[in-house]
């Protein structure tokens, strides 16, 4: 792409160009820190054991890597879509370029069910409610999303501005959990060679990959950050370094707080739980009963922090493609005066909130089914995927669009992280198959959609981008 091709383009985008490189970078950490230590984080515990700080840390490392495809990416298409978009400038094949959209909405449509979800769980602590009134969740559930959609319809400054007030929150949290493993390690509570354990007695390497399957549902952030380019200042500069240091800053989080709850409380404890059984330990000199209130409601906010950033990606994912006629046009409507796609952020919160009550459904017909678990493996399984593909479409695209500004990752990395992604994929359908049929209903979604768009542009499947040289994004 040419300079003045690259400046024609953002001259044409309807969104507003408000996002700093300080708040992109907030935006990247906010994001991934507020959904799998707070979501997950006992899950990944029971799958690998005391050494479950390593599922983090090689879940950081492959997620690193495609960060550094996106990076460039970024740099080269500074538009709204992220994935789609990379994908159709690649390959050029509007039914595939169609089903990755549908993954990547799906991906983001499932991540936000399961961080309602888990929402809940906190919510439920905090006030005493029960967890198995299945009614009552749902209705908190919905009730949450909505309040998300609603803030994200004011507009993407308000949106962005939030998301930095509520990611130092939600670090203090954490910082909380680390204060709290060091007092347990002075104090001598654990035996500091847990942290080397694992769980069962198979292969330390598959344990690792299990833990990975479910840890990998953390490090998101980055694709959600990507679909906002169109509307980030500069964002050939301001995207490496937000990117990649958010990424690494949160990856540190997460090794840490790791380490912190191993030490703090038996594995055993943790397993399946969250992060106020590390509160429950009472360590600190302050009463238990009063820091679970406060370590709930700072949960709380962590997790919405995280659903407030993905519910911006899965608009802008709808409102980019429906531009480059991949999905039916009503999608690429702007608010007059909000400049806030709000079709597209109508339509997500009506299918998460679907995907909600039919959980529920499942669970009053007496399914010990985990909502949060399933949600979060049809994530990373339509995430994995798609992160595989968009290392594949970055060098594909290498010598392409090119400009002095253009970033350039490592190309051996790029070959180890779709090496990374495909193994971490296949380990996590052949343990959890029946998440496939989930996958499957989201997929449907998609059918009816690309129907919905034949029959729109009357007759003709949805046209591929066209190069920047014939004057049409």
């Amino acid at each position: 792409m040419t300079t003045s091709a690259a400046a024609g383009s953002a001259e044409r985008s309807e969104l507003k160009r408000s996002i700093t490189a300080r708040q992109l970078y907030f935006y990247v950490v906010g994001d991934v820190l507020g959904s799998g230590i707070y979501v997950l984080i006992g899950l990944v515990a029971a799958a690998v054991g005391g050494a479950f700080w390593m599922a983090f840390l090689a879940g950081v490392a492959v997620a690193a890597v495609t960060g550094l495809a996106y990076a460039e990416l970024v740099t080269k298409y500074p538009q709204a879509a992220g994935a789609s978009l990379y994908v159709n400038k690649a390959f050029r094949r509007p039914v595939l370029t169609f089903f990755i959209t549908i993954c990547m909405l799906s991906a983001n449509m499932a991540a936000v069910g399961s961080l309602a979800s888990g929402f809940v769980r906190y919510f439920a602590g905090v006030v005493g409610m029960s967890e198995d009134a299945v009614i009552p969740t749902l209705l908190i559930a919905l009730a949450f999303i909505a309040v998300i959609t609603v803030i994200n319809l004011i507009g993407i400054s308000e949106s962005v501005g939030l998301n930095v007030v509520l990611t130092f929150i939600e670090l203090s949290g954490l910082l909380l959990i680390m204060v709290i493993g060091v007092i347990a390690l002075v104090q001598g509570i654990s035996d500091p060679a847990v942290l080397l354990e694992f769980s069962g007695e198979g292969s330390k390497a598959i344990a690792v990959v299990s833990g990975v399957s479910l840890a990998f549902f953390a490090m998101t952030g980055f694709e959600n950050a990507a679909n906002v380019a169109e509307e980030t200042i500069d964002p050939s500069r301001a995207f490496p370094r937000a990117l990649i240091g958010g990424m690494v800053t949160a990856g540190a989080v997460y090794v840490l707080v790791s380490l912190a709850a191993a030490l703090a409380v038996p594995i055993e404890t943790l397993s399946g739980n969250t992060l106020l059984e590390v509160i429950r330990a009472d360590l600190l000199p302050v009463p238990v009963d009063v820091m679970l209130v406060v370590f709930g409601l700072i949960a709380m906010v962590a997790i919405s922090n995280t659903a407030l950033v993905t519910v911006v990606a899965q608009s802008r994912i709808l409102y980019g493609m429906a531009r480059e006629d991949v999905v039916p046009g009503v999608f690429a409507k702007v608010h007059p005066t909000r400049r806030s796609p709000y079709v597209a952020l109508l339509f997500g919160v009506c299918v998460v909130g679907s995907l909600l009550v039919i959980g529920a459904v499942i669970q009053l017909t007496g399914s010990e089914l985990d909502v949060v678990d399933r949600l979060a493996t049809i994530t990373v399984v339509f995430l994995l995927f798609i992160y595989a593909l968009v290392i594949v479409a970055c060098l594909r695209l290498r010598g392409s669009d090119e400009t002095p500004d253009t970033y350039r990752a490592s190309t051996p990395l790029l070959y180890l992280g779709i090496v990374g992604n495909l193994v971490v994929l296949v380990y996590t359908l052949y343990d959890d198959p029946g998440s496939l049929l989930w996958v499957a209903g989201l997929l449907a979604l998609g059918v009816v959609l690309y129907l919905a768009e034949r029959v729109s542009t009357g007759r003709r499947p949805p046209a591929a981008v066209t190069t920047e040289t014939d004057g049409r994004a």
